[in-house]
């Protein structure tokens, strides 16, 4: 079996553990170094040259970001990170995943996967969310659902937002809603981030499917959507959308 060598560049103790742990339960992952500043991990990932980063965005010393652009050669990124702000940026950077914490073992393996076939050369995989997705290793094309005992096939350009609660997530496409078992974070994991956007815990939209926003009477950031639906922001994501605006 070959081994991808991994890294771990995270600040606290806690996430380090967590990760350290996940990896250690993927026999094709070897870890073979930890940081728990910037600066350590950019000198340690240029000296090991792991094949895979896991990330953190805020650490002491220098940020996430500023390592990955200053490393001598380009290894497979993940980011994690405690905050959703930064997953726009993320994966401008050609992360090839972003985890938000606290992350559950499920959404870990599902980067492990995105990681895998990014690897690999293939042009297409299928993989069951409790519905098919095709997708390329860089984005998914399309999704194909399960609703009221059909099965319908949603283009990517068609999904306007996804929402989800306790017991399903609806996807909104083409004026219809389609009720689905997959997690809004298991879905997540398989979208292009620069153009879906989490802008709460339970929301994803399409920001070309965005018809305005405006501040509340409670300060808060409501987006309106084409299909004339509201959605409102979290307080991180509010302050990203809003310094989107020219």
């Amino acid at each position: 079996m070959r081994y991808r060598n991994v890294f771990i560049a995270e600040d606290e103790p806690l996430a380090r553990e967590v990760l350290r742990d996940s990896i250690y339960t993927h026999a094709g992952l070897r870890l073979i170094g930890e940081a728990a500043d910037g600066a350590t991990a950019l000198s340690q990932i240029n000296a090991l040259r792991p094949d895979i980063v896991f990330m953190d965005i805020q650490m002491p010393e220098m940020t996430g970001v500023e390592v990955l652009s200053r490393l001598d050669y380009a290894p497979d990124i993940v980011f994690t990170t405690a905050y959703d702000r930064y997953a726009v940026a993320a994966f401008e950077l050609n992360a090839v995943d972003y985890l938000l914490k606290p992350f559950t073992r499920a959404r870990f393996d599902a980067a492990v996967a995105r990681l895998m076939e990014y690897s690999r050369s293939d042009n297409e995989v299928s993989i069951d969310l409790g519905q098919v997705m095709t997708r390329t290793p860089h984005q998914l094309k399309r999704i194909f659902v399960r609703d009221r005992g059909q099965i319908f096939a949603l283009a990517l350009d068609e999904i306007e937002y996804i929402k989800t609660d306790s017991k399903y997530t609806a996807i909104v496409a083409r004026g219809q809603t389609f009720l689905v078992r997959a997690g809004i974070i298991e879905i997540e994991a398989q979208l292009d981030l620069t153009r879906f956007f989490r802008v709460h815990r339970s929301a994803l939209i399409n920001l070309d499917f965005i018809d305005s926003m405006k501040t509340d009477d409670r300060s808060k950031l409501v987006i309106r959507m084409r299909d004339g639906s509201s959605l409102t922001a979290s307080r991180e994501t509010a302050k990203v959308l809003r310094d989107m605006a020219f």
